[in-house]
């Protein structure tokens, strides 16, 4: 009996969290609806060069500035598939779109102190260029 009550109470707890989730998705829905009125995400492809090493910084560095929930990394991410942004670009987006946060330093600097910080913030991007690069070459996509 008390399996199903807490089995219950964690079904409660995480649909609560979709749904305070849900306004978050669809701001970022529309929020890429107007990006692409204004730049599309064909354009936004042309400062990705196809060199897998160049899009791989690229895409962790654009993640690292734009920061944000992990949730949203993923319709981001596929938007920049289907416009032909590589793989491994969108890969290091990802990572360092949840680890990184460039935009969150100051805060950090503050909590943490500095030395944490640029640690930390430095080998995320790292870390997320290395994760990208082993995730698609693990998927197959490079031999």
């Amino acid at each position: 009996m008390e399996k199903k009550k807490s089995i219950k109470k964690i079904f409660m707890k995480s649909l609560k969290g979709l749904i305070n989730a849900l306004p978050m998705m669809f701001g970022i829905v529309f929020l890429l609806g107007l990006m692409k009125s204004f730049i599309s995400f064909e354009k936004m492809a042309t400062i990705f060069t196809q060199n897998k090493f160049i899009d791989t910084i690229m895409g962790a560095l654009l993640g690292s500035v734009l920061a944000g929930s992990s949730i949203n990394s993923y319709i981001i991410g596929n938007e920049m598939v289907i416009s032909g942004i590589s793989l491994f670009a969108v890969t290091a987006f990802i990572v360092s779109w949840v680890t990184v946060g460039f935009v969150q330093i100051p805060a950090e600097k503050e909590m943490f102190g500095v030395k944490f910080t640029l640690l930390r913030n430095g080998l995320s991007v790292i870390f997320a260029i290395a994760i990208s690069i082993v995730t698609v070459w693990t998927l197959g996509v490079i031999s």
